[in-house]
């Protein structure tokens, strides 16, 4: 019952903070437009830079996700940390359990069978150790492998970004068809124009 009057104190306390704060329509409107228009003016400034690319690559290249941030594009770092920390991670966990498996096999064949394995409600034998250690080998090498691949990635992506924001699409994106009766073929054609 107590912690059903904490969470019940808690829920009153953040709805109480939620509303007494004012918020003055005018300031908002001022601190936005001021907000859009320095973002316009990084993004045109980065635009107008040829060398945004190389040094969206550079930074990434330095910091991971300094790239994207450079680009005003910030929420694509989680995802580059979540990438390389996993690699790292699956890495650590396979590198662990690949050198319990060969301190395992090195200690049975020197004559000491104490190790974990062998209390398992299935024993694991002295062959299944080597197995066992090759595996976990295997894992952690692609995790190394995995790491590596996602921080390439982070630098091309930082690269490509910095081109794409260079790139010139217009605002009008319409098509128009324009059907054409030919006589000469006694037939049509359509053109569309964009």
């Amino acid at each position: 019952m107590k912690v059903k009057e904490i969470n019940f104190f808690v829920f009153l306390l953040l709805c109480n903070l939620n509303f007494s704060q004012k918020i003055q329509p005018d300031i908002l409107i001022k601190d936005s437009i001021s907000s859009k228009l320095n973002y316009s003016l990084r993004i045109k400034r980065l635009i107008d830079d040829p060398t945004t690319p190389s040094k969206a690559a550079f930074y990434s290249a330095v910091i991971p996700g300094l790239g994207q941030a450079y680009l005003g594009k910030a929420w694509k770092i989680p995802i580059i940390y979540a990438a390389i920390g996993a690699s790292l991670y699956y890495f650590d966990v396979n590198n662990k359990e690949m050198n319990e498996y060969r301190n395992a096999y090195k200690r049975r064949l020197n004559g000491f069978y104490d190790d974990r394995f062998l209390e398992l409600a299935r024993p694991i034998t002295t062959e299944q150790l080597l197995l066992g250690m090759e595996f976990h080998k295997n894992y952690r090498d692609i995790a190394i492998v995995l790491a590596a691949l996602s921080y390439m990635l982070n630098i091309l992506e930082a690269n490509v970004s910095a081109h794409l924001l260079q790139f010139n699409v217009s605002e009008d994106l319409s098509v128009k068809p324009n059907l054409i009766i030919d006589e000469e073929i006694r037939g049509f054609r359509l053109a569309l124009k964009f």
